[in-house]
């Protein structure tokens, strides 16, 4: 019998084995000459294609969790696997979002947007041969966001939303397997941060790699994700998974919607305050 396959950035993967697995993972740090526990046994399957958020209260290790999934920190404690093979070095099919932009200053927003594709092998061997292609696909990503007529610009003309979209197209202009996004909108206000969760969204959409939210906002996290996990204080592990089965594409109107709110609801009553 043929397994049920699912298709990410054109590639195929089996849906019946996870793509992305957590298991039994720890974290501890030496502290006054003693280890100090940080994560506890944390298990997680994701599947290809899936949106998940992690939440927690501060100093639980979230942000931990996604330096072992890129590799720059791998899982001292248990694994973090990947397609069934552990994690062990910094991957190269990775994307990466932060709070703070960091495009590079003397480059307009087309050429920080292209940046990976002159870095990231097997694309910056032919870089300036498939230039045009990739001029393409970074401008329909700059569109999808609605920067098409801020290519030339430097990051100092933009706003700070403008230099985050530019930012979500940078770290998905070359395909990558998997997206990590630690608290990208927590430095927008409310109004700004509402539209980039729906621009979050729409580039999501269009290549449904998988992708790990770390943030503090339970809205944001119920309006983008399948799933949230729900980190308890230190030594931290995760003590609640919501399935998130609100339809596709979500708008923000859905956010004053009972079922929303009762989602979120769930989520807050299961936060810890450490």
């Amino acid at each position: 019998m043929l397994q049920p396959e699912t298709t990410v950035n054109n590639q195929v993967y089996p849906s019946s084995q996870p793509f992305l697995e957590f298991d039994q993972v720890g974290l501890e740090y030496i502290v006054s000459g003693e280890p100090r526990r940080i994560i506890q046994d944390v298990s997680i399957a994701v599947q290809a294609g899936e949106f998940i958020s992690v939440v927690g209260p501060s100093g639980c290790g979230k942000t931990s969790i996604l330096k072992m999934v890129s590799g720059l920190n791998p899982a001292p404690i248990g694994s973090v696997n990947l397609h069934g093979t552990k994690i062990t070095k910094p991957l190269k099919n990775v994307g990466i979002a932060f709070q703070n932009p960091v495009l590079l200053p003397w480059r307009n927003t087309l050429d920080n947007v292209l940046l990976p594709l002159e870095v990231v092998e097997p694309y910056k061997r032919n870089f300036k041969e498939n230039l045009p292609r990739y001029t393409k696909a970074a401008q329909e990503l700059l569109a999808t966001v609605g920067l098409q007529d801020f290519q030339k610009q430097l990051p100092w003309q933009l706003s700070g939303g403008m230099r985050q979209r530019a930012s979500l197209c940078r770290a998905l202009i070359h395909q990558p397997e998997i997206l990590l996004l630690d608290e990208p909108f927590g430095a927008l206000d409310a109004f700004t941060k509402e539209d980039m969760w729906s621009m979050l969204q729409e580039l999501w959409l269009r290549v449904k790699c998988v992708s790990i939210l770390i943030t503090h906002d339970l809205r944001e996290a119920v309006f983008l994700s399948d799933r949230v996990y729900v980190m308890s204080p230190r030594p931290s592990t995760v003590i609640y998974e919501l399935k998130v089965n609100l339809p596709r594409p979500r708008t923000l109107e859905m956010c004053l919607s009972d079922e929303f709110n009762h989602l979120f609801s769930d989520v807050r009553r299961h936060i810890k305050r450490s």
